[in-house]
């Protein structure tokens, strides 16, 4: 037998978890099972055995149908090594609200052109590194000056995203930014954030404009769960005691090699390969889903 932990999580703007609701979830239970409130309406803790993982999985299902499509998140792990020690995240449309390749075309006017590029690229349904090269060729020209600009002017922090660096730093969890974007920004974005260290591409400039290329190798797909490997390898950790989040297809190696990998705000092939997905909570849910007391977090 197995212990596992179902954590549900609504969005703390609409808490969900009412006494009613939860009433009718504890029926989908085992009956040893327990129903542990971790934050009021809000994120709740459900405890269970199963002697397998289709048993597991069977479980989760009727924990699923019993919410009755409510904008709640499940994330069911096994309750050993559920505190990580290594967090690795995506920055653009993860951490933050926005693909910041679209931000830089639209001071060319050419935001939609290559947001649709960026949407087919985070699909799967091109290969991201001639995307990318693709995209930045229309950036030729472009005053490297107007980066800060755009961070301060259009970049929003998803909500929780620092509440949840923060927290995890506290508790002595070594964090990651690991982004398809530029270092222009995540050098920038990931000391705002807390992050420890942050890993990107490099935009070409020459006199102060950007020349429209890219510096080789790209980083892709490959490089991202290279880096998680990595820096597991450089703190010893166990493949379990890692935690990747992220929202396009040049995340999911990097979350399926994490021992827990979560698909945010995901497109579907992501979201179907990962461990669990939030569509609704905020990115405090990955301390619910944890087991961080609300008292321990840093706001």
């Amino acid at each position: 037998m197995t212990d596992y932990v179902a954590t549900l999580v609504s969005n703390p703007s609409k808490p969900a978890l009412s006494d009613a609701l939860l009433s009718h979830v504890a029926q989908a239970l085992p009956s040893n099972a327990k129903v542990i409130r971790l934050d009021q309406d809000i994120a709740v803790d459900l405890i269970f055995s199963a002697r397998s993982v289709k048993e597991r999985d069977d479980i989760f299902l009727k924990i699923q149908r019993s919410l009755a499509s409510k904008p709640i998140d499940i994330i069911v792990q096994p309750i050993q090594h559920r505190r990580k020690s290594l967090f690795v995240a995506d920055m653009d449309s993860t951490m933050i609200g926005q693909e910041c390749i679209d931000e830089l075309a639209a001071e060319f006017r050419l935001k939609q052109k290559v947001a649709n590029i960026t949407e087919r690229a985070m699909r799967g349904e091109l290969e991201f590194d001639a995307a990318l090269r693709e995209r930045v060729k229309l950036l030729k020209g472009l005053d490297a000056m107007v980066i800060p600009k755009i961070i301060s002017e259009k970049i929003i922090f998803t909500p929780g995203a620092r509440t949840l660096v923060s927290t995890l730093r506290k508790h002595g969890v070594y964090t990651a930014l690991v982004s398809g974007g530029f270092t222009l920004f995540t050098n920038r974005i990931g000391t705002a954030l807390g992050f420890n260290e942050n890993h990107a591409n490099t935009l070409l400039v020459q006199k102060g404009k950007l020349t429209g290329e890219v510096a080789e190798p790209i980083l892709g797909r490959e490089a991202k769960r290279k880096t998680l490997i990595e820096l597991r390898e450089q703190f010893a950790l166990q493949p379990e005691e890692t935690l990747a989040i992220g929202d396009g297809a040049n995340d999911l190696d990097m979350i399926r090699e994490a021992g827990l990998g979560i698909a945010f705000r995901a497109k579907p092939a992501v979201a179907a390969a990962a461990d669990a997905r939030i569509d609704h909570a905020d990115l405090t849910a990955l301390l619910y889903a944890q087991g961080y007391a609300r008292s321990s977090w840093i706001e």
